[in-house]
């Protein structure tokens, strides 16, 4: 059976685009309330600690204006636990972060880190925050996630995204067990990225995954064809593979 399965989009790269140049434009507010218009079904943001491209002004925007839940991207570090508390997002998904990566590598080390990770675990549980674990699809991080108790994981997609032929398939094996075995744990499944139209709806077919949360693919992609297009595209390919 087939969970209904929604689209977050991150919109962290609206603000990129701005802080290239300074000022305010584009606004990544702005970026939001198109997406809320488009069908999305939730806002994702990155608050990194070089604040490369959300700012802690957009954040506060956002969290007072949007009507849609909020996905808080954040470092295993006190200063985003402490945001993340002040603020109280829907969700908050735990991430991997290096100040020197352009993008995020891999997937969270919930193994390696669990007593770093459980007190913000709990911290951000009792205060009603869903808290998610940003891992790569293998048993070892699911059996950590279970022992932190985390309701989510978001299995990173980029192997699954970079690659093409027989490895593909055998990633996109990796994923649906992955989720499979999350599943059968009670831990509800997210998915993201480098998802893009063309090799999304595989990803979006597994029946256990709850929400996809792309961003990158999504803003560039609408240099040409308008970001509520393609917000809608990508639901409406979402949609079909269900």
């Amino acid at each position: 059976m087939s969970l209904p399965l929604r689209l977050g989009v991150n919109i962290d790269h609206v603000a990129t685009i701005r802080n290239a140049r300074g000022g305010e434009h584009p606004d990544p507010m702005r970026a939001a309330h198109v997406v809320e218009a488009a069908g999305g079904d939730g806002i994702t943001v990155h608050l990194r600690e070089d604040r490369r491209h959300i700012r802690d002004t957009d954040l506060d925007s956002i969290m007072r204006e949007i009507r849609l839940p909020v996905n808080l991207e954040m470092a295993a570090t006190e200063e985003m636990l402490e945001i993340a508390l002040r603020y109280k997002p829907h969700a908050a998904c735990i991430v991997p972060e290096r100040r020197e990566e352009r993008t995020t590598e891999g997937g969270l080390d919930a193994a390696g880190q669990h007593n770093h990770l459980a007190p913000m675990v709990t911290r951000l549980s009792e205060a009603g925050i869903r808290v998610s674990l940003f891992i790569e699809p293998d048993a070892r991080q699911i059996e950590a996630a279970i022992r932190l108790r985390a309701p989510v994981v978001e299995f990173h997609t980029g192997k699954y995204a970079h690659s093409e032929g027989a490895e593909q398939e055998a990633e996109l094996r990796r994923i649906t067990n992955a989720v499979a075995l999350a599943a059968k744990n009670g831990i509800e499944s997210h998915a993201g990225h480098g998802l893009t139209f063309e090799n999304v709806q595989p990803i979006a077919a597994i029946p256990q995954i709850a929400e996809l949360n792309i961003g990158h693919y999504l803003i560039g992609e609408a240099i040409f064809i308008g970001l509520e297009e393609s917000v809608r595209k990508m639901r409406t390919l979402m949609d079909l593979a269900r």
